[in-house]
């Protein structure tokens, strides 16, 4: 018993250190996700929308979200067929069509004391070299970016902040904008590495407590 009531501190503050490492995981983004259209489905871009050019023809969508991962971000909602975006954009020589779904989000997921617009289609007509966020800057505007070139509003929501951390109370693997497909998200590594620390602070809680009673005999 006295070999258990002196390891007790120590597990006490083992068990605060697991706690406090799962907290520490639940951060996420808040952030606006870029999704590419193919063969029906939203699929996380790998790359910024500067450096996307897309085909005459292609559907790139907008999500204002939290999230902490790819897997973990909002996918844009909303009508997503090109033929119905762009059915009174009809094809010029020279130039392309880009249909874009902007969504966003949920009040919820907006900065406070801001209100998210509705969604919204719309088709861009932009020059066959043009990028996604030329397609983007074309048709809605204001767009506002950080210093480091990170997509911070579309169509001036929202007015303020740009990718900031939050609590989601889920373990991000990945910061907006890695490299990630739609499914990518591995393991969280904080309930191992936080048992493993238990199991260490209890071993050594019981090897001090067994040396202290060796002394004393």
């Amino acid at each position: 018993m006295t070999a258990v009531r002196r390891a007790a501190p120590v597990l006490v503050a083992a068990l605060l250190l697991l706690a406090c490492a799962g907290r520490a995981g639940a951060t996420g983004y808040r952030y606006w996700s870029f999704w590419e259209r193919t063969g029906g489905h939203w699929t996380y871009a790998t790359q910024g929308p500067a450096s996307v050019r897309p085909d005459d023809g292609a559907v790139q969508g907008f999500r204002f979200t939290v999230g902490a991962d790819a897997a973990d971000a909002g996918r844009p909602r909303g009508t997503a067929d090109f033929d119905s975006i762009c059915a009174d954009t009809p094809a010029k020589s020279g130039s392309k069509r880009v249909a874009l779904v902007l969504d966003f989000g949920t009040p919820a997921d907006a900065p406070s004391g801001e209100t998210p617009p509705g969604g919204r289609t719309v088709c861009a007509r932009v020059p066959s070299d043009a990028s996604t966020a030329d397609a983007l800057a074309a048709v809605a505007g204001p767009l506002r970016y950080d210093t480091n070139a990170l997509l911070c509003a579309i169509a001036g929501f929202p007015h303020k902040g740009c990718g900031e951390q939050v609590s989601t109370g889920r373990e991000p693997t990945a910061a907006p904008g890695s490299d990630s497909s739609e499914s990518g998200s591995g393991p969280s590594l904080g309930l191992p590495i936080g048992a493993g620390v238990v199991a260490l602070l209890a071993g050594a809680a019981i090897w001090q407590s067994r040396r202290r009673r060796n002394a004393s005999g």
